[in-house]
């Protein structure tokens, strides 16, 4: 077995464990070990892990936090176990996404190979949308923005993906339908 597969497969052992983890201080040291063992790079990889769940994290705690309240529940203890597994969860998968080159590890399966490569030709296309967006906005405020040209901006760009989203959809729907996919 290849070295990337056993990344992989490594990494699938690992979420699976995590999932029936339901004590932090398990999940805190699994963290430790995963920071220790990720050698130079654990302080990127942490810091990336942290700034991709800050905003959805936040919102999901919150949400969790009120629910709580309204209903006399405690709050603590499991919002403690839900972002410490998906901290680590998150974490882990950056430190595969950087060791591990995808296509290499599915080598030998035929369709999941080509189900990876589709993915990862529709992650190129959206990482250059997002940079043209990125690169138009600098261009149009040589200030610093205001927050809500920030959030107007951020909606536009959201707007925009889902429109190339859905049409990309149709488009292979309708290439579906015409090879007789959902005849039947």
């Amino acid at each position: 077995m290849n070295r990337a597969r056993l990344w992989l497969a490594g990494y699938a052992g690992a979420v699976l464990a995590i999932s029936f983890i339901h004590e932090p201080s398990w999940l805190a040291f699994g963290l430790l070990a995963a920071l220790l063992a990720a050698g130079a790079s654990r302080w990127s990889l942490l810091k990336r892990a942290v700034l991709a769940l800050l905003l959805f994290n936040a919102s999901v705690s919150l949400a969790y936090a009120l629910l709580a309240a309204w209903r006399a529940q405690p709050v603590w203890a499991p919002l403690l176990l839900i972002n410490l597994r998906v901290l680590l969860l998150v974490y882990l998968g950056f430190w595969v996404v950087e060791r591990v080159r995808l296509l290499d590890a599915l080598r030998g399966w035929p369709l999941l190979s080509m189900v990876a490569t589709l993915t990862l030709g529709q992650v190129v296309v959206y990482r250059r949308l997002l940079d043209d967006f990125r690169a138009a906005f600098r261009s149009r405020n040589p200030l610093p923005p205001k927050p809500t040209t920030l959030l107007r901006h951020a909606g536009v760009q959201g707007g925009a993906l889902m429109e190339k989203a859905l049409h990309g959809a149709e488009q292979s729907a309708q290439a579906m339908r015409s090879r007789g996919s959902f005849d039947g």
